[in-house]
């Protein structure tokens, strides 16, 4: 069960994200309540898996889903620019996520 709490917390990560884009600097109501909700909520779930999953293992893989699927949406959603650099740092982010995950004994 950590294992999917720490999927949820970092794909809640993605939208708090991507919604505190479109609050304007917490200007906007609608927006700034979902980022904040979506944040606690994110943080709490990680806040579970941690209970018994490796601070390293969590905290890495938590950032790395919210990282690369930020990144994945502000290409797709927002029209932000897709540069062979950006997609190679991307795709090493994944790389750490996956060896964080066969790195872990929970």
């Amino acid at each position: 069960m950590a294992w999917i709490y720490l999927v949820l917390a970092g794909l809640l990560e993605i939208v708090w994200a991507f919604f505190m884009k479109k609050s304007a600097g917490f200007t906007l109501l609608g927006p700034s309540v979902i980022t904040l909700v979506t944040m606690i909520a994110s943080f709490a779930l990680l806040s579970i898996s941690m209970r018994t999953l490796p601070l390293g293992t969590a905290y890495t893989i938590w950032t790395g889903i919210g990282a690369v699927g930020a990144f994945a949406v502000g290409v797709i959603v927002l029209g932000e620019a897709a540069t062979p650099m950006r997609l190679a740092a991307g795709a090493l982010i994944v790389s750490g996520i996956v060896l964080m995950k066969l790195s872990s004994t929970a």
